[in-house]
């Protein structure tokens, strides 16, 4: 059985960002998504709504119930905006001031462990699933089982960025130990960040994987492809 693949479209609300124009429209490249093999489409919703907005979020999850898997921080308002359309999934991720991109799993500090377990409770009253975006660690996927999390994702960021073979056969093995330790615990598994054509087949390869979350790498290579074939070759690829 093939995994899932959830495409992160928020580089084309990037691109549309770029003019202020109307287009692309992130709810049209969903629609090409979905129909070329995607099983969820994945966006960001950050606190500057420097990419995707609010007003993409509403329209993603009214047009395409079940298949938005949102991922935002656990500040209040982004919290709001996720009860308020509620998406099929949530990814609880951190965000720091001025990064470029997500920089690594969530750092379990009692603060936030103490404001997660507010924000699961409520999500889940929503009939939201709940995945948490950690490290591949063995302490991290405890903490998201202890905190009620349904979903783990494993940050490939590391992974994805190793410069040597011996890295990279290090940081798959972390993969590997945390998506069976996560299996066990009774949670479900994905990965995550900086994956691309050339690396996800070792990921995907790893017992347990339930869905790969990819979006830069495919937003790239639809520029000389075509979203259809980006999505297509990456789906057959799982």
């Amino acid at each position: 059985m093939s995994l899932k693949l959830g495409v992160n479209i928020d580089h084309i609300a990037t691109l549309r960002q770029a003019r202020r124009a109307a287009w692309p429209d992130p709810v049209d490249a969903a629609a090409v998504c979905l129909e070329t093999g995607a099983d969820f489409i994945v966006v960001h919703l950050r606190k500057d709504e420097r990419h995707i907005n609010e007003k993409d979020l509403a329209l993603l999850c009214k047009t395409f119930p079940g298949k938005i898997h949102l991922e935002c921080s656990y500040t209040p308002e982004l919290e709001k905006a996720a009860l308020k359309y509620k998406p099929y999934s949530v990814c609880i991720v951190p965000e720091e001031p001025g990064e470029v991109t997500t920089t690594g799993g969530l750092k379990f500090t009692p603060q936030v462990k103490a404001r997660l377990l507010e924000m699961i409770e409520r999500l889940h009253k929503k009939g939201i699933l709940v995945s948490l975006f950690v490290s591949p660690d063995a302490a991290s996927v405890r903490t998201a089982a202890k905190l009620g999390a349904d979903i783990v994702e494993l940050c490939t960021r590391d992974y994805s960025e190793a410069t040597t073979a011996k890295q990279t056969q290090k940081l798959l093995q972390d993969l590997a130990l945390s998506t069976l330790l996560a299996k066990e615990l009774g949670l479900e598994v994905h990965a995550g960040h900086g994956l691309d054509y050339h690396n996800v087949l070792a990921v995907a390869d790893i017992g347990g994987m339930s869905c790969m979350n990819i979006g830069f790498s495919i937003v790239t290579r639809s520029v000389f492809a075509g979203l259809p074939a980006a999505v297509s070759e990456m789906k057959e690829l799982l």
